[in-house]
């Protein structure tokens, strides 16, 4: 028997959940929103891999194997011209209540911690 999965916590959900390049589409790339998350936080918000585990409350292979995946999928709508949903996955959404800002100063805690935090 295999070990459950563990949830990742996500900041919030994406803003925009599909991306389609010009023109018709017909074939889908799913990228989950864990994966999603592991992309913002390491690429777009500077996360280190071991930050980027600490916030997702996930080990460090781990987050290492849910990047690489989500660069793979990256990869293959780019190049084979298909469109990107995120969607699903195993995560839970950041509260806004936990002690310390580890998501680097997301909506949720700014408004909690007017602006004790970050």
């Amino acid at each position: 028997m295999s070990r459950p999965r563990k949830c990742r916590r996500v900041c919030s959900l994406p803003k925009v959940n599909e991306f389609r390049p010009a023109g018709s589409c017909e074939d889908w790339v799913n990228l989950t929103v864990d994966e999603y998350e592991t992309v913002r936080l390491i690429d777009r918000e500077g996360f280190s891999q071991k930050e980027c585990a600490g916030y997702m409350l996930i080990a460090r292979t781990t987050v290492q194997q849910i990047y690489n995946s989500a660069r793979k999928k990256l990869a293959a709508a780019l190049v084979e011209g298909k469109g990107i949903r995120i969607e699903g996955g195993d995560y839970i959404l950041c509260s806004g209540e936990e002690k310390q800002c580890g998501c680097g100063g997301c909506r949720k805690h700014r408004r909690a911690c007017r602006g004790g935090c970050k």
